[in-house]
């Protein structure tokens, strides 16, 4: 760190003009970055994907279907929307309502637009076919394509909204900590460069990968609020050292000592963004990426490009000063922290009763993958979608598609027997409305019968198609319907349980089902794995910093503890439905990236207070006095980053996107209770019941005698 702060002292000039560039390199790729992304990140590399693959590239199937729904319309209008989009010549097939109908029903009906592998840019084709469709009264596109552009315009929107709340209120909390307006907007200035750049880097990664529409949103929010949170830290121990120091010997030691607590802070929060890694869901590896990325411009930021701006500035950082810190302040701090010290069993009473109550509702806890309800109900596509569904009872019935593989074929007596067993096998399950095969469509019940037909020439001309449509070499096609609905655990388990069974034959299942089970499965078997790296990393590194055992042990129980609380408020506010909001599940992916992100960030705090009471300790070994002095010390620093980093996330709460504003709420919600409830009241108080086995620690000599890591 030395090494550091010397060369940022001696060339910041240069540290400066770099930045400049870098940051207007970047800026140039991030400007694209928003019509890269594609999708909301559910996906993974699994079986059903594989099937997917096989349906388009083999059994030439559709690779997207996209909806056109009719509402109350005559059917020239029908006709005239279908004909325009049959002139745009993009979808390879359209299924109109008026040539089928199943797709008509009363007033309302949809077509299906059928599109293969060769259609890269979606976002695109759903432009050019709104614009064929020119709003026309009643028709509305829609469909997981259309739905994903309007999640990504939703999500560019939410962005801006949230900034226009949060930036502004963010800038009155760094007023009120700095009492200057250019060292109020400073923090800004780091954070908008921080998020620009990282922005600029994931477009970079886009060639390599798939982006999720949530980066949007989720680097943004992740990106101010730590960049405003290092620079408080690091411009408040700056301040304080200027008064006795030049302004290049105060950035040294800003350096030295603010900038190791950045450091640590960032590794912690990397350690959670990382563990996401271990799921092999496009959103948690786009998050882990951005937010990994997002932490270290924001650690580089901070402790380069922030000090030379100190350095540029010097005393004008007090420019526009506005408001006087009253001296009062560590007064009433101190007061606080001697009331925490006489009375820590009813506080930390009170405290888990108030968490305890916050937990209850977990146990309603109803996850689910985010579709068209992650849009507000105001959007055409998902009006239209919901209408599609309730109408025609879409999400009744679901669809596997299993493919089963055969060695020797399957266009020979051997194999017309396996393709019959399969289905017959199929068809005894109780949750199998129907099944799709050369026997079903051609209503041939046996096999002798199909090898019959196919020896008279002209019915053999008719069966040949039809074969063709279920066989491809050796793979043989089974579409079959469930009389489950594809989100319902039914569904999943059903899927879960016949891609185990030995069938006799090779097989693989796809469908929305399997599609379901497999991020489910690999979300809660990687689970176990995620919270091991997270808590026993946070474990040892706390360990290492502070040599005690029992002080990690508190931290980890303790951040559990809230975040569960966190959950359960959750569940409370979204799918009880409170405070305006429609009930609605849980998004599965809330609880890893909240856990995920809030374990990290809450360390942050938690080495800020216990550092510094571990600092008073070591000279005084007076237990309770340094306690009082570390609170009091820390508590106006932590309560204004933690303030700040409730404002950035929080505002999020006002945006439209549903999983965002879970993220939003959940985040802020969980630093909430931890720089409040956990940091402020059970950390001192069990702080003062143990006494000096806090820092205790096995193996070494003077067992209660702090260490003198800083």
């Amino acid at each position: 760190m030395r090494v550091l702060s010397n060369i940022v002292t001696r060339y910041y000039k240069a540290i400066l003009f770099a930045w400049l560039i870098l940051f207007i390199i970047l800026a140039i790729f991030a400007i694209r970055l928003p019509g890269l992304l594609q999708g909301d990140g559910f996906k993974t590399d699994g079986e059903h994907q594989q099937v997917m693959n096989e349906l388009t590239d083999t059994f030439d199937l559709p690779a997207e279907t996209m909806f056109v729904v009719f509402n109350h319309t005559t059917d020239d209008t029908i006709k005239k929307t279908l004909a325009n989009i049959e002139g745009l010549h993009i979808a390879e097939s359209i299924q109109s309502p008026l040539d089928d109908t199943s797709l008509y029903k009363d007033h309302i009906a949809y077509a299906m637009l059928h599109f293969n592998s060769d259609t890269n840019d979606l976002p695109g084709v759903v432009d050019k076919l709104r614009k064929a469709i020119n709003d026309e009264k009643g028709v509305t596109l829609t469909g997981g394509a259309a739905i994903n552009k309007d999640i990504n315009s939703a999500s560019q929107q939410d962005l801006v909204n949230a900034e226009a709340i949060g930036l502004p209120i963010a800038v009155i909390v760094l007023l009120l900590a700095f009492g200057s307006v250019v060292a109020a907007f400073i923090p800004l200035v780091v954070g908008i460069i921080t998020v620009v750049s990282t922005f600029g880097m994931m477009t970079l990664f886009s060639s390599t990968m798939d982006l999720s529409i949530f980066v949007m949103n989720i680097i943004p929010m992740l990106g101010l609020a730590l960049s405003i949170d290092f620079a408080l830290l690091l411009i408040n121990r700056y301040k304080e050292e200027r008064l006795k120091q030049s302004a290049q010997e105060a950035v040294q030691t800003a350096i030295l000592t603010a900038g190791r607590s950045i450091i640590f802070s960032a590794i912690c929060v990397f350690i959670g963004l990382g563990a996401m890694l271990v799921m092999k869901v496009e959103i948690f590896q786009n998050i882990a990426l951005g937010g990994m990325l997002v932490v270290l411009m924001a650690v580089l930021a901070s402790v380069t490009l922030l000090p030379a701006i100190l350095l540029l500035l010097k005393d004008h950082i007090n420019k526009w000063t506005i408001i006087r810190v009253k001296p009062g302040a560590s007064n009433r701090w101190r007061s606080f922290a001697s009331y925490v010290m006489k009375h820590p069993v009813p506080l930390i009473l009170v405290a888990l009763i108030v968490l305890g109550i916050g937990i209850i509702p977990v146990k309603d806890m109803k996850l689910a993958i985010p579709s068209a309800d992650s849009l507000p109900i105001s959007f055409d596509s998902r009006q239209a979608f919901e209408l599609m569904d309730k109408e025609f009872g879409l999400g009744e019935k679901s669809t596997i598609y299993m493919i089963a593989e055969r060695k020797d074929g399957w266009d020979n007596t051997e194999g017309l027997k396996e393709m019959k067993k399969l289905e017959d096998q199929l068809l005894a399950d109780k949750d199998v409305d129907s099944v799709n095969s050369i026997f079903t469509a051609s209503n041939i019940s046996t096999v002798e019968q199909w090898e019959q037909s196919m020896q008279a020439l002209d019915i053999k001309g008719q069966l040949t198609p039809l074969l063709e449509t279920f066989v491809q070499k050796d793979k043989l096609l089974i579409p079959v319907t469930l009389k489950l609905n594809g989100a319902s655990t039914e569904a999943q388990n059903w899927a879960r349980e016949w891609s185990e069974k030995d069938l006799g034959v090779d097989t693989m299942i796809g469908g929305r089902p399997k599609f379901n089970q497999e991020i489910f499965d690999e979300i809660f078997n990687k689970v176990g794995l995620l919270l091991a790296i997270i808590l026993g990393s946070t474990f040892v590194i706390l360990m290492i910093a502070f040599r005690s055992i029992l002080i990690p042990l508190k931290a980890i129980i303790m951040n559990v503890i809230g975040l569960t609380s966190t959950f359960g408020i959750l569940v409370y506010i979204f799918q009880y439905g409170h405070l305006g909001i429609e009930p609605t599940s849980i998004a599965l992916i809330i609880p890893v990236i909240v856990f995920s992100l809030v374990f990290g960030l809450s360390m942050d705090y938690e080495v800020f207070l216990i550092s510094r009471i571990q600092e008073e300790y070591s000279k005084s070994l007076d237990n309770t006095a340094a306690t009082i002095e570390g609170l009091t010390s820390t508590s106006k620093i932590i309560t204004s980053a933690a303030l700040i980093m409730i404002v950035i996330t929080g505002a999020f709460a006002f945006t439209d996107v549903m999983p965002v504003k879970q993220i939003g709420v959940g985040i802020a919600i969980a630093i909430a209770i931890d720089a409040s409830i956990i940091r402020l009241l059970l950390v001192p108080s069990l702080m003062k019941l143990l006494g000096k086995w806090n820092w205790w620690m096995p193996f070494r000599k003077g067992p209660y005698k702090a260490s003198k890591w800083h």
